[in-house]
């Protein structure tokens, strides 16, 4: 007569649940559309806490080149645990902070465009750079960068700040890439069509969609989420004839985190399908890896550069302060 007893006796000596309170906490420094209901945050950090028996902190920042400026400013005392959604393009400057591990992670099924080789960073996806507009308000949409550095001055324009923001910083280097020398003075020229720079990306796609201006600075993947989420084509891409400029966001974990395996896991868990297959209707953004299914129809319809622009990230580096000066001077704000 003892078996019956005999669950409810194991039962009795099972170690009890962690509390909430008593659960490690990994806090991650990301950018700040990466954090609300409508980003893939909270389902990045409830996937990930189901696994790892801890706590999932999002810390949303402005942007991307803001995560950067944040960790050199608290150096060593920081108390990140992970830094995600900086790009490719910062990895020498990201470097020299000496704030980064190794990421443990396994980078073998990667699929990003020119491929990567790194031991510190982990990318997690990718996107071209791209105007973004309405087309019921833009009746000839600009087929190059040079028509639109051109185009009537009263068709505004919303970009973000080069000094905060990964956007911000990849057009400064979309037009170094395309004018190199001629940079600033094509800057001054474009410098009329621009309504306003914001520190973000989401402070300047929220003016475009309340109709503040016809034009943001953007990702070929952003019409994809009003396609999906809103059912209309409305929003579209100029599809340009000198090629977008390519953005690969990545990741990585602090040297001084007080919890390591954690970090690691979450680098990892980035890259999992799970994660990978969020991403482009959450971020609207493509995915790092090759994916078990196909991504959404709308997908299929969005602009595809006809060339991949970028910058070696050492030469970025060496030069990133005068480029910044340049277009600070150019645009006159």
């Amino acid at each position: 007569m003892t078996r019956p007893l005999l669950p409810l006796a194991l039962a009795l000596l099972a170690p009890l649940p962690a509390l909430a309170q008593d659960r490690p906490v990994l806090t991650v420094y990301t950018y700040s559309s990466f954090v609300p209901d409508w980003g893939p945050g909270p389902r990045v950090k409830a996937g990930f806490e189901a696994v790892c028996g801890c706590t999932l902190e999002l810390v949303g920042l402005d942007d991307g080149v803001g995560i950067l400026n944040r960790l050199r400013l608290e150096g060593e005392r920081t108390p990140a645990d992970v830094a995600l959604g900086m790009t490719t393009d910062l990895i020498p400057e990201l470097k020299a902070t000496g704030l980064f591990a190794p990421s443990g992670a396994d980078l073998s099924g990667l699929a990003v465009p020119g491929g990567f080789e790194d031991d510190i960073f982990v990318p997690f996806d990718y996107s071209w750079l791209a105007f973004v507009y309405d087309s019921e308000a833009v009746e000839d949409p600009a087929t190059s960068l040079a028509a639109l550095i051109a185009g009537d001055p009263d068709e505004k324009i919303v970009i973000q700040d080069a000094r905060t923001s990964t956007p911000g910083l990849g057009l400064l280097l979309w037009m170094k890439a395309l004018y190199g020398e001629e940079a600033g003075g094509k800057w001054a020229e474009l410098s009329p069509r621009i309504l306003t720079v914001t520190p973000g990306w989401s402070e300047a796609y929220g003016l475009f969609t309340n109709g503040e201006a016809p034009i943001v600075l953007s990702y070929t993947t952003s019409p994809a989420y009003h396609m999906i989420e809103e059912g209309t084509d409305r929003y579209r891409a100029m599809e340009f004839s000198e090629g977008h400029y390519t953005q690969v966001e990545i990741a990585g974990r602090l040297a001084g985190s007080d919890q390591p395996e954690l970090a690691r896991q979450f680098l990892q868990y980035m890259l999992s399908q799970e994660v990978q297959a969020l991403l482009p209707v959450t971020n609207w953004t493509l995915p790092a890896v090759e994916l078990e299914e196909p991504l959404p129809e709308a997908f299929s319809r969005l602009a595809q550069p006809k060339a991949a622009l970028s910058i070696d990230p050492e030469e970025i580096a060496a030069n990133r302060a005068a480029w910044t000066r340049e277009w600070l001077q150019a645009i006159g704000r």
